[in-house]
């Protein structure tokens, strides 16, 4: 079994940009022995009604601290994907697999991953991006505007209401 018996945690609470004041969820991570498991739930993702066309959203570990910005980037306090190697995109330590939106834009994720430890990434911030990583483009993958954000936070102070 890999679980620790008493795990380190954390999360992040994602709450959309002005323009996306629907999108809001939860990003939780576990330290394991062997990396850090990575769940999302978000809900009020944009949805373009398409039959056959879900929207796909970039998903990313930024190096800021901050979920503030400007009128032209509402998150750009968050700055580039975290990447403390500096590895092309896709290898950043922060690029996560995309989120696929439903059709009510809902969109659950669970990942493990061992690019990082639960320590390095404590405080940053954690990104939704308008569209899909291209997992080519250097360095964010034409992932578009920043439309959500969070800060990950030791899960202690999360049970404390702080």
């Amino acid at each position: 079994m890999t679980l620790r018996k008493k795990s380190a945690k954390a999360y992040a609470e994602i709450r959309g940009s002005d323009e996306y004041p629907d999108i809001k969820g939860k990003v939780e991570m576990n330290q394991m022995r062997r990396g850090v498991l990575v769940a999302a739930e978000i809900q009020g993702l944009p949805t373009n009604g398409e039959k056959c066309a879900e929207e796909i959203f970039a998903f990313h570990i930024h190096e800021g601290k901050s979920c503030s910005g400007n009128e032209k980037d509402p998150f750009a306090d968050a700055l580039g994907h975290y990447n403390p190697d500096g590895c092309p995109h896709p290898y950043h330590a922060g690029d996560l697999p995309p989120l696929f939106g439903s059709k009510n834009g809902y969109a659950y994720l669970s990942v493990f991953t061992n690019r990082f430890s639960l320590n390095e990434v404590i405080g940053r911030a954690i990104i939704i991006h308008a569209r899909p990583d291209d997992f080519t483009t250097q360095p964010s993958g034409n992932a578009g505007e920043k439309i959500a954000c969070g800060i990950i936070m030791p899960a202690f102070s999360h049970r404390r209401g702080r």
